[in-house]
């Protein structure tokens, strides 16, 4: 080898080298596969499952709120056809028709929700104010306790606030405004059940997300208050797989439906979001006396043969067996985490 190719050699090799402690030391600062990784719990698990579900009716959701837009435009469309004369627009808000019932969101609970939970709020309201404008019989929508978080939260990223239409967003509470005997509070708690809308009424939506830390809270202010109190019709007309405490939107919602079409069903199907999994109550009834009356049928052609009886009750007790080893198999999968 030449001495001029004994340097260009060298500072290659020395390159060589650089780069490949650099590897090794990228290598080394990688975390390990179980090194450092925390246990997941049963609860964990069941938010990633509900997290991987909502992803996947996101296109679903989607195409639902799409159909409504249309059906909302085709109404419309309608409504402008029917009339021949005025202006276009003029047209559309003078077959609306206001309602005199007072729906107010209650905003005292600021001091009980996180920031986070305080940007959802906001955007349930957005979704409530917009709704309203959109509706063919608009409430009287009032936003009581006004300040604090929520507020803050309002002034910085939607200083447009200040100039909603057809709304009051007051600082004093509701009980304050209003005549006590014209409050009913809307609570999943209530023993009471509504059967129809008293528009000459103020209902009253609790403004909290609270993701269930605070049961019952809502019921217990509207006692203390001395108010009237109920909740919505959701268990004669629909059977759903979650719990029945709806989002602030979606109650307000639910409301301007029924007003719309007078019929608590077919309000609450469309405006219910897909993840509740909701179901009529009479396709659920229908469910449970096909699968009594298949349970008999099973019965009477056991009695026929005892080793048809007996192949019968293997049958019937497998899916129990089958579900028993699945939770065993889940339970043993959970333990084998690393904690």
């Amino acid at each position: 080898m030449s001495s001029e190719m004994l340097p260009a050699f060298i500072e290659t090799s020395n390159v060589d080298k650089k780069q490949g402690i650099n590897e090794h030391q990228e290598e080394s600062q990688k975390p390990r596969l179980g090194e450092g990784c925390e246990p997941i719990s049963k609860r964990q698990m069941k938010k990633l499952i509900k997290q991987k579900q909502w992803e996947e009716q996101r296109e679903l959701r989607k195409q639902k709120r799409k159909e409504k837009r249309k059906r909302k435009k085709l109404e419309r469309q309608c409504q402008m056809e029917s009339n021949s004369d005025g202006n276009d627009r003029k047209r559309v808000r003078r077959d609306v028709v206001h309602s005199t019932l007072r729906l107010i969101i209650d905003c005292s609970f600021d001091d009980l929700m996180v920031l986070k939970d305080i940007k959802k709020l906001h955007k349930q309201i957005q979704r409530c104010y917009a709704e309203n404008r959109r509706a063919l019989h608009p409430v009287q929508f009032y936003l009581t306790s006004h300040g604090g978080q929520l507020k803050k939260n309002m002034d910085e990223n939607d200083k447009g606030w200040v100039n909603w239409k057809d709304i009051h967003i007051k600082p004093e509470h509701y009980s304050e405004l209003i005549k006590k005997e014209d409050l009913i509070y809307l609570t999943s708690d209530s023993p009471n059940i509504l059967k129809e809308l008293d528009e000459s009424k103020a209902y009253v939506i609790g403004g909290l997300v609270d993701h269930n830390h605070h049961k019952g809270l809502t019921y217990k202010q509207a006692s203390d208050y001395g108010i009237n109190h109920a909740q919505l019709p959701l268990g004669n007309f629909v059977k759903m797989n979650s719990r029945k405490v709806l989002a602030v939107n979606h109650v307000f919602e639910i409301i301007l439906e029924y007003l719309e079409t007078r019929d608590w069903q077919e309000a609450f199907f469309t405006i219910l979001p897909q993840r509740k999994g909701a179901v009529p109550t009479d396709k659920t009834c229908e469910s449970a006396s096909h699968d009594s009356q298949s349970v008999r049928m099973e019965e009477c052609e056991s009695d026929s043969d005892s080793s048809e009886e007996e192949y019968s009750r293997n049958e019937l007790d497998s899916p129990r067996e089958e579900k028993q080893d699945k939770e065993n198999h889940t339970e043993s999968t959970v333990n084998s985490l690393p904690h």
